[in-house]
């Protein structure tokens, strides 16, 4: 069976030229962010557990994603296991040059985000996936609300505003609507596929509805560095971002005081990894089978002992 934490032996090699490090403070809680949805909540559920075994004390502190950083750089949170680089606030890199917050390595999932809808679409809007047929049949996703513009289901207001940005960059007749949680964009999903009705959203993977849903992206000009800062890249010469999103890379950050505090738990986080094949079906069993999030990680941990103990052993030891 593939691993989906480091081996024992990569663990140990991360160690191998060092001592393993202190375990610090275990008096002081570490306290992790949870952010809004179901995969962040159980990358870090997991990371928490393998921290008690450890022998550190966690708290779990809710933070909404996109204004998080400054708490993590005053220390009043110490890490955010899930942060996808395609759609980072501006705090976050004030906070990282100034030398408040550490990014502490690659989680390890190997994500998609974009404009997406439930296959039966492409029949209600032909020429889907190109992205300039939305420019011919924004009127079947007009509501009442919209209407004479076609509605965007975009990311909830706390995660920043990808959609309505795309929509204005490649001025598509379309009105993003923030959603009010990720619950709701899996409610709409749901609606969408039971009644076949049009759905134009914002959305990612990894995530279990990606597959239960049959969802397709929209194919948008290609997200590269270079669209996001000339605006001659792109279809609309007088604007930067009209493209996709950029490939994500999806990494933990921590407090900059962190690894003086808790040396050992640092070198823990340094080393753990979480893949989409593991994730997408523990969502699946949080969301769609009412499984209970704190007991899925624990399924998890308890089925990786081996690896995590010598994760646990390289770093303190």
């Amino acid at each position: 069976m593939k691993s989906v934490l480091l081996s024992g032996l990569s663990v140990l090699a991360l160690s191998g030229a060092a001592a393993a490090a202190e375990i610090g403070d275990t008096d002081t809680p570490i306290r992790l962010a949870v952010n809004e949805w179901t995969g962040q909540h159980l990358t870090t559920r997991i990371a928490g557990q393998i921290l008690q075994q450890a022998g550190y004390d966690v708290e779990y502190v809710t933070a909404g994603y996109y204004n998080m950083y400054g708490a993590i750089g005053e220390g009043a949170i110490h890490a955010a296991l899930e942060v996808w680089e395609s759609n980072v606030a501006d705090p976050y890199y004030a906070e990282l040059e100034a030398g408040r917050v550490a990014e502490v390595g690659d989680l390890g999932l190997v994500a998609r985000e974009g404009f997406a809808y439930p296959a039966h679409v492409a029949d209600i809007c032909p020429g889907l996936p190109d992205w300039r047929a939305l420019q011919d049949c924004a009127m079947q996703f007009a509501t009442a609300e919209t209407i004479p513009e076609g509605r965007l289901v975009d990311y909830p207001a706390d995660w920043g505003t990808p959609g309505a940005d795309r929509v204005a960059a490649l001025q598509l007749p379309f009105r993003a609507v923030p959603a009010g949680s990720e619950g709701a964009l899996i409610a709409e999903l749901r609606a969408a596929t039971e009644r076949q009705t049009p759905l134009l959203m914002v959305f990612w993977q990894p995530h279990w509805a990606a597959a239960a849903f049959d969802l397709e992206f929209v194919a948008l000009p290609e997200g590269t560095e270079a669209c996001y800062e000339d605006a001659s890249v792109g279809p609309n010469p007088d604007a930067t971002g009209d493209c996709d999103f950029p490939p994500s890379r999806i990494f933990k950050v921590a407090w900059s005081g962190f690894a003086d505090q808790w040396p050992a738990a640092y070198e823990i986080l340094q080393a753990y990894q979480l893949t989409t094949e593991a994730q997408e079906p523990m969502m699946g069993a949080v969301d769609v089978d009412g499984q209970d999030v704190e007991e899925v990680a624990a399924a998890y941990v308890a089925e990786h002992a081996e690896a995590i103990a010598a994760m646990i052993a390289a770093a303190t030891e």
